[in-house]
């Protein structure tokens, strides 16, 4: 990038509304994911699937197609038109969401590109942006046709490939912004490495969070602060359940689901030791933007913690949506926290 290129404000404000519409799509996966709605369109029509169903025999069609589904046979074979209505509405949603933030970013992208406002470096990181996002879509629509063959969810790994493909996508935007504001310092680059390991921890950390979701494997353990009773359940120590076969069966054997759960909790709080210890060695070294991002970052791993142990203890049968969907949020901004926290850390070009 051009040190001394200068983007103007309403650049910047296309930039961040873009990240704020990133944000938006994945906590609309995450709703999606906890009212059990990502397979009730069984069609992804880039064209036509705009429209929904406007008429009663529109709705009728579609709500056959999705009889024809394992999930409505398995798990939701009492559900009248009023129930798939309900689970359509945050898939469509969600996908309109995905198609409205494809014309944000592709017709003020034209309208730049002409006035020539936007330079050489500006147009490779937001391709980079682009690319991740087809990739994201793509995996998207492969998790939702593995649900749609003899399984009544989506598969666990393929979700957790799409929701860290997303996670990627905002990493690549977060990086695109703090370039365009010209983040840096040439003071406290001596600090960067730990941030830096703090990233590498929080982005394992969200590996975990997809396969919990996938597995559905808060619903085994809702207690706190021991595991139904057990500070490492039973099904652990067992050398013999460590085998690949139990993590692939995960819906059928117990083992893949005890095994994410725990190391969310032990990743969880290292994240919380780590982030107070963080702040407690920067916070006399950073200032201004990076003061700022330092201690949101410690606001926000307590806020997380708070609403991981409110989930898990509120399940029911199923995950709380509010709850669920508030730990999405807050655990994506901390990790984003950090991603701004690291760039103020950074050699500013002169």
């Amino acid at each position: 990038m051009k040190a001394n290129y200068k983007y103007t404000k309403t650049i910047r404000n296309w930039l961040l509304l873009g990240l704020i519409m990133l944000v938006g799509q994945v906590i609309l996966g995450g709703i999606t994911r906890l009212t059990g709605s990502g397979l009730s369109i069984t069609r992804w029509d880039v064209i036509t699937g705009v429209i929904p169903p406007l008429n009663a025999e529109e709705w009728l069609q579609a709500f056959e197609l999705y009889k024809q589904t394992p999930q409505f046979h398995k798990i939701n074979s009492t559900f009248n038109i009023a129930d798939f209505k309900f689970i359509y509405f945050w898939e469509y949603f969600h996908r309109l969401w995905v198609r409205s933030l494809g014309f944000i970013f592709l017709i003020p992208f034209v309208v730049f590109l002409i006035k020539k406002q936007i330079n050489f470096y500006l147009v490779k990181r937001l391709g980079i942006v682009v690319l991740l996002t087809i990739l994201t879509a793509s995996a998207g629509w492969i998790m939702v046709q593995s649900g749609l063959v003899n399984r009544p969810w989506v598969n666990a790994y393929k979700l957790t490939i799409h929701f860290i493909l997303a996670i990627l996508v905002i990493a690549a935007m977060v990086k695109t912004i703090t370039d365009v504001y010209n983040f840096g310092s040439n003071k406290y680059m001596s600090s960067k490495k730990i941030v830096t390991f703090g990233i590498a921890i929080t982005f394992v950390q969200m590996i975990f969070a997809g396969l919990m979701s996938g597995m559905r494997a808060g619903l085994y353990y809702p207690s706190w602060p021991d595991m139904n009773g057990e500070f490492i359940p039973a099904v652990l120590l067992n050398s013999e359940n460590w085998n690949w076969g139990n993590m692939i069966n995960y819906d059928s054997y117990l083992f893949a689901p005890a095994f994410i759960q725990f190391s969310h909790r032990i990743l969880a709080y290292i994240l919380l030791m780590f982030t107070i210890y963080m702040f407690l060695k920067l916070r006399n070294k950073v200032k201004n933007n990076g003061g700022f991002w330092l201690n949101t970052t410690l606001i926000l791993v307590l806020v997380q913690v708070v609403l991981g142990i409110l989930t898990v203890i509120n399940v029911q049968g199923k995950i709380p949506l509010f709850l669920g969907v508030s730990h999405q949020l807050i655990g994506l901004l901390y990790f984003m926290s950090l991603l701004f926290l690291n760039d103020t850390l950074r050699k500013q070009k002169a």
